[in-house]
């Protein structure tokens, strides 16, 4: 589900030739991975949605790290049900997603990829 709100932020910004899933066929520059750390309610008061995500990106040439971003915030609960919980970590993946895909423009503004060679006329 985090993957999809990701890829279709990342796809919609116009900023990427194509950004696949892994498990497609498809074989791009770079590699963008990640690792969950926390999604979930922390009780307490007040309460609140946790959400913490580690990405990284690797260019598939060389298979270095070329890029990497921790999110981890807790959102405020508005209530105590669990829509109010579940509007919180939707609230938070929206907000590390935009993080994230300004981290990335970041980084791909200090660092072009590099154009495809001319075919040969």
């Amino acid at each position: 589900m985090i993957q999809d709100v990701l890829f279709r932020t990342l796809r919609s910004s116009g900023r990427y030739r194509a950004v696949h899933a892994q498990r497609s066929s498809v074989r791009g520059d770079y590699l963008l991975h990640g690792h969950l750390y926390d999604f979930k309610e922390i009780s307490g008061s007040p309460m609140s949605a946790r959400f913490s995500l580690d990405l990284d990106l690797r260019d598939t040439k060389t298979g270095a790290t070329v890029w990497t971003h921790l999110y981890n915030h807790d959102e405020p609960v508005s209530g105590k049900d669990v829509s109010a919980v579940v509007a919180a970590l939707n609230r938070n993946v929206q907000r590390a997603t935009n993080e994230f895909s300004a981290s990335l423009i970041q980084y791909f503004s200090a660092h072009p990829p590099a154009s495809p060679p001319s075919p040969p006329q």
